[in-house]
């Protein structure tokens, strides 16, 4: 799924100083650079972040394997080809500014993409508005000091009425989270360390390509499909790993890259098991439902961008930055919302619901143009559980400590453990596996 999309005209932070990192260099070399470290790392997940540290790993001449618990590679980055006459990202699909691991590689490669300048629309009061009397993300930005209560909570104590519900919605939905649980202090704050950019770009193919074919075509003869990963065993000086065949693991080093849903709900095992404020710090980190919905008609009957809607509280037009004639409009449905379409269990029935949102506020024409409709629930996957991370309200320096490495032996990745704002991004989730890589042979 993706953020940022939908709040780049109301952004709470403007962004920080483009800051170098150590991390970049990993990307520009694939020497066989030597290094103290000889054994073998697993690497548990073959999403952006596992990827990327089996890439980083192969570049170093380390050993590794990669585990993957789906029959898929990409993790929440996935393509849709066939739909329509262009290819469609099911999971992330903008870049949010180009300083970053991606923007250099996007340079290097040539890689086509195009900076998002569409507008947006608001579903206010039954109609659709061009702008806001009164502008939430402006007034929460002028506050001294940032409370740590959620977006909802903030909204009814001052003057957003009834009217703003969903507007409010579609704003703590672009960081994947419900407004209930969103917190104005911590989200702000996490945000100061962004320094990526604070333009969006498309691709003119999809991001999952651009992953797949500079990193994934590189390791996949290591990675190991239809392997869940339910036990890990640390305790002795080479780490056990099982899966739910009750194939076992040898490794020295062990990357995890899973969701934080995942670790969460406790679906892998681990011996010894984690002191209660690890724990606890998973926990604090959200991860909400998250549904994207393809919608095909025959004519182009609605705006680039709609905020607002009390079934779903964002629209986005697809042709934007694709080469096709086929119009297609993307619901990016999140939190409540995602909830309850996903309670529906039926694709036609989340279908129709949309459909009938959009009949109201386009006189009928969204049922007289439908041809066609593609659910992506990441909510229902199994190996996924939801959307991506974001900041609840609580949740401190509960992503340090929930990263921080286990007896220099078990290493987290993966956006949510992103430690430089960039968490709910793919090169936030890259960065968290250089940063594992980094630690790994440094020791």
């Amino acid at each position: 799924m993706d953020r940022r999309k939908f709040i780049r005209k109301s952004s709470l932070i403007t962004g920080g100083i483009f800051a170098s990192s150590p991390l970049f260099p990993f990307i520009k070399s694939s020497s066989k650079t030597k290094s103290d470290f000889s054994g073998k790392v697993i690497i548990v997940g073959a999403g952006s972040a596992g990827l990327y540290a089996g890439f980083l790993l192969k570049s170093k001449g380390i050993d590794y394997e990669i585990l993957e618990a789906s029959d898929s590679i990409g993790g929440r980055l996935q393509k849709l080809d066939g739909f329509a006459d262009f290819p469609l990202d099911l999971g992330a699909q903008w870049l949010h500014g180009k300083k970053s691991i991606l923007g250099d590689l996007i340079k290097r490669s040539k890689t086509k993409i195009t900076k998002d300048k569409s507008d947006t629309v608001y579903w206010y009061k039954n109609k659709i508005v061009n702008s806001l009397p009164l502008n939430f993300a402006d007034y929460v930005n002028d506050l001294d000091i940032l409370p740590d209560i959620s977006y909802q909570k903030i909204g009814k104590r001052n003057d957003f009425s009834e009217d703003y519900k969903y507007i409010i919605e579609a704003l703590a939905g672009d960081y994947g989270a419900d407004a209930s649980e969103l917190s104005v202090k911590w989200t702000a704050k996490e945000e100061e360390d962004w320094s990526s950019g604070n333009s969006d770009f498309k691709f003119k193919e999809t991001f999952f390509d651009l992953i797949n074919i500079h990193f994934a075509e590189k390791v996949i003869d290591k990675v190991k499909f239809d392997t869940v990963v339910n036990k890990i065993d640390y305790q002795k000086e080479k780490i056990i790993l099982k899966d739910n065949k009750n194939t076992e693991y040898l490794a020295d080093k062990v990357i995890i890259t899973v969701p934080i849903t995942i670790l969460q709900a406790g679906d892998i095992e681990f011996t010894p098991t984690f002191q209660k404020s690890k724990i606890r710090a998973f926990n604090k980190i959200g991860m909400g439902p998250g549904m994207k919905v393809f919608l095909k008609f025959k004519k182009e009957f609605y705006h680039e961008n709609i905020i607002g809607g009390t079934v779903c509280a964002a629209y986005a037009n697809e042709k934007i930055g694709k080469v096709g004639k086929d119009n297609v409009l993307m619901a990016f449905i999140m939190g409540e919302q995602a909830e309850h379409l996903s309670s529906l269990k039926n694709d036609e029935a989340v279908t129709l619901a949309l459909v009938r949102e959009l009949d109201e506020m386009y006189d009928g024409k969204a049922s007289r143009y439908l041809i066609d409709s593609h659910v992506q629930d990441w909510t229902r996957s199994p190996f996924i559980k939801g959307a991506y991370s974001f900041s609840k309200v609580g949740i401190g320096n509960s992503r340090k400590t929930a990263a921080a490495p286990i007896n220099d032996k078990i290493y987290f990745a993966g956006e949510a453990m992103n430690l430089s704002g960039h968490h709910q991004t793919v090169h936030g989730a890259l960065e968290s596996g250089a940063r594992a890589v980094s630690h790994i042979l440094k020791k």
